[in-house]
């Protein structure tokens, strides 16, 4: 439900007594402000994992193997 600064002023309980069930929009201008339960913004939000856990985190493949890198010295590079 969407309500004008001034109505949620006025009704702040029921704007909270809803916000249990559905997120609110508070209005101001043409700005738009949502008011929901600290429960469903943990979800919404909720902690992520760094990147390096994130990759270390994802399932192991047995038996793949990356294949030998081939190092090559550096060619030469004439600047003349």
């Amino acid at each position: 439900m969407t309500w004008k600064v001034a109505d949620a002023k006025n009704q702040l309980s029921e704007v909270l007594n809803r916000a249990d069930t559905d997120p609110q929009i508070i209005t101001r201008r043409k700005t738009g402000y949502v008011v929901m339960t600290e429960e469903r913004y943990r979800e919404l939000t909720g902690e992520k994992p760094n990147f390096i856990d994130f990759l270390l985190s994802a399932p192991q493949v047995e038996g793949f193997e990356l294949p030998p890198r081939e190092v090559e010295p550096p060619r030469e590079i004439d600047f003349g």
